[in-house]
């Protein structure tokens, strides 16, 4: 049966609409569970039915027609409930209804799932016997796997706009993904395609064998022309060795060799994609495992050619333009930094991303920039969305594909009224982050750009929070060298002299790697990052080390900061390492006093070593997103489950409480540099636990420092007071909001849902 579910899975993630893949569906679930009828309703929220769309088995003039509310009839059940109905019986139920259109009397059996996607309900999927049959685990377990790749295709179609009625409440299609960074936008979505891959392309049965030979012969004719235009433009250039390459390019695309055998896989039943995937991939397995040096590197070239003739097999695929729309919204499977380089950045709005994670190298970008960003958003459509109007809510990582006119203009209004709230904030932002009675609470930004990016801040910030090193690493080729880093650390602690630049330690790991020092981890979270890795390879922070401590010559502003520490262990040789590094330098002449040094409160194993810690480091520094993803365990970067990530978790509050008592008690000072300080009501509740600074991204500074400059630091210690005594997290955010509101500071928080 796994098989079978496969085939079907991969038939209908292939189909080139909607309605095939409905067709294929109640084709193919009728034929693997053998049974008389499989139909599949489909919910119109505006009408609040479940509308017939399509059957196998039933009257197919009943498709359109016949339609139900919720809890009417045994499909209305399963609709209302949510929850699979199986009966041997079903006449003979109290909620069975006849509908003469299908001519369902004769139907004993009745088996119906759900199918719903995201918590909401989009429809139903059944199937029927005549005969009285009780339908068991097996088949139950089967319709429901199929229920929820229904559910899958669906919001692909809602994106796409070709399913238009039945459809969400709302009227349009809305995707959700991972907040990565604040705003909204409202523009136009471009499509950037990912280089053809081989290993992502489905089986599937061609409808017409000759029109995919078709297919096959032109792709493969236009990287022939390809290879030949290239070759006579590099010839002057080249050696006559490399020039013979594109020879064999030319004779491996031959009709005798490649070409020929993947015709031959065509008309053994497979489409032309999957047939040009199967034949090269053969190959490259074959090449890369022989005994032979130059046949091991053909199999590269051969993988080459099987993505170009794959990427024509793909043309339909929209490309990067060469103009870009006023309001351009970029999506792909995975933004890069460079991807953001490719549009004006006066024409960039947002970004939305299949993959990627809140700490990737472009979500930091996107921070640092102010783009509102949504990253892990699993259910894209990609090639099919290019063009279409769409709103980008980087608050709560969502998009609205194809919006109403309600829905765009309660949003133009909402873009409109950030836009103004920003310029007149903007008056303010050389004036002191001082509360109503006169306590000033020192206000940090987080950097990892180039100097020209931030330097205009420091007439307005107590310094830089959270200087990540690991972003210059992202952007090289390799590892850079000590006198590269020395010149990049050098910039940054000369920008902002005197005052204090704490700069992180390599943090890689988790859901940032580096291209040239790949991590590949089951649960890279718990694995191998931070501190971990540079301990472990303590050539590379020994180099980083020198490098910072050799920046700091003249200027006396360096902090060093130890990300991901878990132990009393890695504190004192992460310590002795600096020692070690101050000694060479002085041997060579470069003296200096030892800086100060930190540790990152984030593994939640920390909150009970603070005395161990305290007698070795010189202050705290709490990364409030890893600490809470670590306190609830979740991946806030999971698209399934980042809604229960929430830094205003009750667990998480008062564990930064106990953390604020227990630094002052033990006289080390101690501020937050994660997502909480960066949000105005969160920043009240760290200012009335007494931390000492607030370190954020640049694009939250304005808000903060408004919010702070218009209450009392009492007000904000009887705000925690409240706040901790509440049990949920949704408790929190109301009352948090209600005050906010009280304070004439509502303004200030992302717009209510």
């Amino acid at each position: 049966m796994l098989d079978v579910l496969r085939r079907i899975i991969q038939e209908v993630n292939g189909a080139r609409s909607l309605e095939a893949a409905l067709a294929t569906m109640v084709r193919r679930i009728r034929k693997a569970m053998r049974t008389d009828v499989c139909s599949i309703y489909l919910f119109d929220a505006e009408r609040e039915r479940l509308v017939l769309m399509d059957t196998l088995g039933l009257h197919s003039e009943a498709v359109g027609q016949v339609s139900m509310g919720l809890g009417e009839g045994l499909v209305g059940l399963v609709g209302q409930r949510e929850e699979p109905l199986n009966l041997e019986d079903a006449p003979s139920h109290p909620y069975f209804r006849y509908f003469a259109e299908t001519g369902e009397e004769r139907f004993s059996s009745f088996l119906g799932v759900p199918i719903i996607h995201q918590r909401r309900m989009l429809g139903v999927l059944v199937v029927q016997q005549q005969a009285m049959r009780r339908f068991d685990e097996g088949d139950e377990a089967f319709l429901i796997t199929m229920a929820a790749q229904l559910a899958g295709v669906l919001a692909h179609a809602m994106a796409t706009g070709t399913l238009t009625r039945p459809a969400q409440a709302d009227g349009q299609a809305m995707f959700s993904g991972v907040a990565a960074s604040p705003g909204m936008a409202s523009g136009e979505l471009v499509v950037l395609m990912p280089p053809a891959d081989l290993n992502s392309v489905p089986d599937l049965i061609p409808t017409d064998i000759e029109a995919e030979i078709t297919r096959l012969n032109e792709a493969i004719a236009n990287v022939r022309k390809e290879i030949g235009v290239a070759a006579a433009r590099l010839v002057k250039r080249i050696s006559a060795q490399e020039v013979a390459l594109f020879d064999a390019y030319q004779q491996m695309l031959g009709d005798a060799a490649l070409g020929q055998e993947v015709e031959k896989r065509i008309r053994e039943g497979q489409w032309a994609p999957g047939a040009l995937a199967d034949v090269v991939k053969r190959h490259v397995q074959y090449l890369e495992r022989v005994d032979d040096n130059y046949l091991r590197e053909r199999a590269a070239d051969i993988r080459d050619l099987g993505r170009r003739v794959l990427a024509h097999l793909q043309e339909d695929s929209p490309r990067t333009p060469d103009t870009f729309p006023e309001k351009t919204i970029l999506i792909g499977d995975e933004l890069s930094a460079a991807s953001l380089g490719e549009v004006p950045r006066d024409k960039l709005v947002g970004l939305v991303s299949i993959r990627g994670s809140s700490t990737s190298h472009v979500a930091i970008l996107a921070r640092a920039m102010g783009i509102p960003t949504v990253l892990g958003m699993v259910d894209l459509p990609l090639p099919r969305l290019n063009g279409a109007r769409a709103i980008l809510d980087g608050h709560r990582g969502r998009l609205f594909v194809r919006p109403d006119a309600e829905r765009e203009h309660h949003y133009e209004t909402l873009i409109a009224e950030e836009k103004a709230l920003s310029e007149v904030l903007e008056h303010e932002q050389d004036r002191p982050s001082e509360t109503s009675d006169g306590y000033y609470m020192p206000l940090m930004v987080n950097t990892g750009l180039a100097v020209e990016a931030v330097a205009s801040l420091k007439s307005r910030v107590g310094g830089v929070g959270l200087y990540r090193t690991e972003v210059p690493f992202m952007m090289n080729e390799r590892f850079p060298s000590e006198q590269e880093q020395t010149r990049l650390y050098h910039e940054q602690l000369e920008s902002f002299a005197p005052l204090p630049v704490v700069m992180r330690t390599l943090d890689i790991g988790g859901d940032k790697d580096l291209p040239y020092f790949p991590i590949d981890e089951a649960n890279p979270f718990l694995g191998w990052r931070g501190i971990r890795v540079t301990l472990d390879h303590p050539e590379v922070l020994m180099v980083q080390l020198r490098a910072m401590l050799r920046a700091s010559v003249g200027l006396d502003n360096l902090c060093i900061l130890l990300p991901m520490i878990s132990s009393i262990e890695e504190v004192d040789t992460a310590l002795k390492l600096i020692d070690r590094a101050q000694r060479e330098l002085a041997e060579e002449g470069v003296k200096l006093a030892r800086p100060q040094v930190g540790v990152m409160i984030e593994v939640p194993g920390t909150l009970y070593q603070l005395d161990a810690l305290a007698a070795r480091v010189d202050f705290f520094s709490v990364g409030s997103n890893d600490l809470t993803q670590y306190l609830l365990a979740v991946d806030r970067n999971n698209p399934r489950v980042a809604s229960l990530y929430d830094a205003c978790h009750p667990a998480v509050l008062g564990a930064l409480s106990h953390l604020a008592i227990e630094s002052r008690r033990l006289q080390v000072p101690a501020s937050v540099c994660g997502e909480l300080a960066g949000d105005p009501a969160g920043a009240l509740l760290l200012m009335g636990m007494g931390f000492e600074a607030l370190s954020m991204n640049a694009p939250s500074l304005s808000r903060v420092r408004a919010a702070i400059r218009r209450v009392s630091l009492a007000d904000a210690r009887t705000l925690l007071d409240e706040t901790l005594a509440l049990p949920t997290t949704a408790a929190v955010r109301a009352h948090l909001r209600q005050r906010m509101g009280e304070w004439k500071l509502a303004h200030l928080l992302p717009p209510d849902d």
